[in-house]
């Protein structure tokens, strides 16, 4: 091609790429740029392209990413996410920085739900950090703490995340949704830390007595959201339904919940939201459609091979896991997860199996790691979202995110030594 070797023409398409990236390209135009001009250098033809991407959206499995992504947009619609929060809030009170843990706590449950943590940050945030600042916590620490609590709904099942990973590599969604229990919670209990340390810090969020009476009310209140909890974990791991056909069965349940609801969502905009909905899915899929033909040409490449001499040259299973932390961290902090996820699984996965990692386990691994990333600078996805939904510049937040990053990072270490508490469930399931 032009009379250059396959070799030079590669790294000047990734040059090409790089220039893309830097300058605000949309990071699916970067990708299929670099797709298509390496496919052409290596006598890929138009045909095979178009043919391959087509293969790689036709899976059933995929199915379930726009049902839960229209799952999270009901939920907040609907009200049934302020009444989530009203819960969580009590729930939280006899604790210091009570409403900041509540924030953490009900940025989990809308998790479970959504599956999303965009959705989750925007939602929960509308509701909670007008609240948080009425009670007297700062307002950067207020869409930070949010931003945090966030990080979560790529780890909860259901996870948009853990669907696109399964099919990038392979493996079960069930197992994975069945291993995301445990390390969320582990991670969860990491950012209540960090909360709880800016909290005491500030002197923010005194103690109150418990209400029993008026926690019970709100929990009752906030049935409809529970239910919805309850309903994915009796379908998916009760074995009537796989995760695809347990998301449609949900998203219809959130529907007629948003519409019936007190205060809830009316008919006339429930086109609104499945529109909403239809651009996040108008992102997402192309995206994957165009991963296929990617990790066909990686592999032609040898870019499998090269990756895992370089992992293994650390020099025990233990190193080289920690190396594809740091590889994945630090991609992390200027990509998006989806993109991660489409260009490093792959190539990771095998890796880690060839090390004796257990596939299910490096999937925890990996999408942890990943979680960490949407808090950290200059990518923080979660934290643009905070900003854009608060006003505040978002290099105001700095300043307030070293103790939920270190905490998170303990507990990612936590869930990378303890193989144990990713698989008991899958065992147990």
């Amino acid at each position: 091609m032009f009379g250059l070797e396959q070799n030079t023409l590669i790294w000047l398409i990734t040059l090409l790429t790089f220039v893309l990236f830097v300058t605000g390209t949309p990071i699916f135009l970067c990708v299929a740029t670099w797709t298509l001009l390496s496919s052409l250098a290596i006598d890929f033809t138009i045909e095979n392209i178009g043919t391959t991407c087509y293969q790689g959206i036709s899976s059933y499995a995929l199915l379930a990413m726009p049902l839960f992504i229209l799952t999270g947009d009901l939920i907040g619609a609907g009200g049934i996410a302020r009444k989530l929060a009203r819960f969580a809030s009590l729930v939280m009170a006899p604790f210091r920085g009570g409403l900041a843990l509540a924030n953490i706590l009900c940025c989990s449950i809308f998790a479970a739900i959504s599956g999303s943590n965009s959705a989750t940050v925007a939602t929960i945030g509308r509701i909670m950090i007008p609240e948080l600042v009425a009670r007297g916590y700062h307002p950067e620490f207020a869409a930070v703490n949010t931003a945090s609590g966030g990080i979560v709904g790529i780890l909860i099942p259901p996870s948009i995340l853990m669907i696109i990973y399964a099919f990038s590599t392979n493996i079960s969604v069930m197992d994975l949704f069945k291993a995301g229990w445990l390390p969320g919670g582990v991670l969860s209990l990491s950012l209540m830390a960090g909360a709880y340390f800016w909290s005491r810090k500030h002197g923010w969020g005194k103690p109150e007595p418990f209400q029993l009476g008026e926690t019970l009310k709100a929990g009752l209140q906030a049935y409809l959201g529970l239910l919805a909890v309850v309903l994915i974990l009796v379908i998916i791991y009760g074995g009537i339904a796989s995760p695809t056909e347990a998301s449609g069965v949900v998203a219809a349940y959130c529907l007629v919940a948003a519409l019936f609801s007190r205060g809830g969502l009316k008919l006339k905009d429930v086109p609104k939201v499945f529109m909403s909905s239809g651009r996040v899915c108008g992102m997402l899929a192309p995206v994957i459609a165009v991963s296929v033909v990617l990790q066909q040409v990686f592999s032609i490449l040898g870019l499998h091979a090269q990756v895992a001499d370089f992992v293994k040259s650390a020099g025990s299973r233990e190193l080289s896991v920690a190396l594809m932390i740091a590889i994945i961290l630090a991609a992390g902090c200027i990509m998006e997860s989806i993109s991660i996820t489409i260009i490093m699984a792959p190539v990771m996965a095998p890796i880690a199996h060839s090390l004796g990692v257990d596939p299910i386990h490096f999937g925890i691994i990996f999408i942890v790691s990943l979680c960490i990333g949407f808090i950290t600078p200059p990518f923080g996805l979660d934290l643009f979202v905070a900003s854009g939904i608060t006003g505040i510049p978002y290099g105001n937040f700095f300043k307030w995110l070293p103790p939920y990053v270190l905490f998170n990072l303990i507990a990612l270490a936590i869930i990378a030594s303890v193989p144990w508490i990713s698989l008991v469930l899958v065992r147990l399931l």
